[in-house]
């Protein structure tokens, strides 16, 4: 062992007493500990990876990039450090993003404060003392007053969701814990299972090296052509001239874009005028179609169908083959009430001779045996490599993979297993001191530019947790009504959208088990703001301090 890691090693066995412990390092706990820190806290953050990035250190599959633009996806509260960072294209991929993540850890100075390799395991609040004892997977026990879950949205992946995968003969990855080194997957025979926003990029990307791909298809997906410029001087300039405009509009948008319900209503519109509208957004090569086109997408089924039908006419101008058409294309739920992945050449793969999808909607996956994947009616698949884009347990299988107990210990675990509650997305009852970033009934669980909405919810908890010792208070958590009010105007909310009437990984429904609610608030990003400002301004009604 080298001295680096011996020094690392003795620091992870040290028991730890801190103001403060955040939990992740990804765009939310970088930006989380700069202002705990700044505040004057004796704050650590941990995670389990080697590195700072969070879900861009994870997923490092081939293809992974931003579906966001560059320039968006990026930090606000500090003018220097977005202008000092260049961007080299609109939709950047993993390595590049990974490098900036890093860039801010620097610029900032924040790794002295971070343990990484380190797992938090179990988080215990202790009545009398009123305060958290984490231990770690290495049993480093860590007493603080506050804990921060930065955990992230999608960070807890399906990663092993057939029998027998552990018995298969050859390689077997998942896209979010792929290896660092390069693989070489030519002469091989490569299954990929799952065909999200995830599998789109590792099929398209891997579709040429592979000496067979087949895609085991449950769920076709609407998807829209990414239009990715590569960015010289002039475009850099162009958009970091916007810093300003960025900072004071983005939150206060629906969706923590750039972009903004800009042509009205369907009705206000005639057939030739929506058409043009949906052909030019349509030509933008981005989320603008699903997040900014006309909100009675949302809303109204009739409309929705015929923006669906604008989409499937696209997809099938490309395809050009009516079994393929059958496999790729939805039929069964609209446009936007799933995920809407951005693609470069996804649907053109398949007409690669050595490219074939297999529908598991009704013949799924049985199991894994030692040669390949076999489904319900006996059809073997032999292959020498799965790859597997099975997603996450969404927004909350962050929280629920800790043993987090609260309040005379309660155990979070249980609570949402029978359901999933919080207060705003930012704190639950029963849970004292422990905030959230990233977790269910906030547009950050999904429906935001990730960057937008984390930062608001990181300077939320900031400003909160200078409050409470402000009033000289050691503890702050929210009331049960409030938390009641806010899941009932959270699903209120919901329940009036076409999104709820659909079975995606936004429902929970990917996961069996999963008690069934929108992961995401869906009110907008700036409403969500507003009554965040609302609440802080009042003194943290609905909150209770000792």
């Amino acid at each position: 062992m080298g001295a680096n890691n011996a020094a690392a090693e003795a620091v992870k066995s040290e028991n730890l007493n801190l103001d403060a412990a955040i939990i992740g390092t990804g765009v939310a706990g970088l930006y989380q500990l700069h202002l705990l820190r700044k505040q004057g806290l004796n704050v650590k953050a941990f995670d389990t990876a080697s590195g700072v990035g969070g879900t861009w250190y994870w997923n490092r599959y081939p293809g992974a990039k931003f579906d966001s633009e560059s320039y968006i996806y990026q930090y606000l509260f500090d003018e220097k450090l977005y202008k000092d960072w260049s961007w080299s294209e609109r939709f950047p991929g993993q390595p590049e993003i990974e490098r900036w993540m890093n860039y801010v850890a620097d610029r900032l100075d924040l790794r002295k404060d971070i343990q990484f390799n380190t797992t938090i395991k179990s988080a215990d609040w202790d009545n009398e003392a009123e305060r958290w004892s984490l231990v770690t997977e290495d049993n480093q026990q860590i007493n603080c007053q506050f804990v921060v879950s930065c955990a992230g949205m999608l960070s807890a992946p399906l990663a092993e969701p057939f029998p027998g995968i552990n018995e298969f003969k050859g390689e077997v990855f998942h896209t979010s814990r792929w290896p660092k080194n390069k693989l070489d997957f030519s002469g091989k025979r490569v299954g990929v299972v799952g065909n999200g926003a995830t599998g789109i990029q590792v099929i398209q990307t891997i579709a040429p090296d592979c000496g067979e791909l087949k895609v085991f298809i449950r769920s076709p997906q609407y998807v829209n052509a990414m239009n990715n410029p590569k960015y010289g001087e002039k475009e850099v300039a162009e958009y970091k001239a916007r810093f300003e405009w960025f900072q004071e509009n983005l939150p206060k948008t629906f969706s923590g874009f750039e972009f903004e319900w800009q042509d009205g209503s369907w009705s206000e519109n005639s057939p030739e005028e929506r058409e043009a509208v949906l052909e030019r957004i349509w030509e933008n090569g981005s989320l603008e179609l699903w997040l900014s086109s006309f909100k009675e997408i949302f809303f109204d089924a009739e409309i929705n169908e015929q923006v669906s039908e604008f989409v499937r006419n696209k997809m099938r101008e490309r395809l050009k083959d009516d079994r393929l058409c059958e496999l790729l294309i939805p039929t069964d739920y609209g446009f936007g009430t799933h995920r809407v992945p951005l693609e470069s050449g996804y649907l053109e793969t398949y007409h690669l001779p050595h490219v074939s999808a297999v529908s598991v909607k009704e013949n799924p996956i049985s199991h894994v045996s030692p040669e390949g994947l076999i489904l319900q009616d006996g059809t073997v698949f032999e292959l020498d490599v799965i790859i597997l884009a099975t997603g996450f347990d969404a927004g909350s299988g962050a929280l629920t993979r800790i043993d987090i107990k609260g309040r005379d210990g309660r155990a979070l675990k249980n609570e949402w297993q029978e359901e999933i509650r919080t207060t705003m997305g930012l704190q639950i009852h029963g849970y004292p001191n422990l905030f959230t970033t990233g977790a269910p009934l906030a547009p950050s669980a999904a429906l935001c530019n990730m960057t937008t909405c984390l930062q608001q919810q990181a300077e939320w908890i900031n400003d909160c947790i200078a409050h409470v010792r402000k009033q000289n208070k050691k503890v702050i958590e929210p009331t049960e009504k409030a938390q009641d009010d806010w899941v009932t105007h959270h699903d209120e909310t919901a329940e009036a959208t076409l999104v709820t009437k659909t079975h995606s990984w936004y429902m929970g429904s990917n996961v069996d088990g999963k008690p069934r609610r929108l992961l995401s608030y869906i009110g907008g990003v700036g409403a969500y703001r507003e009554k965040c400002i609302e609440v802080a301004e009042s003194g943290y009604s609905g909150f209770t301090m000792t």
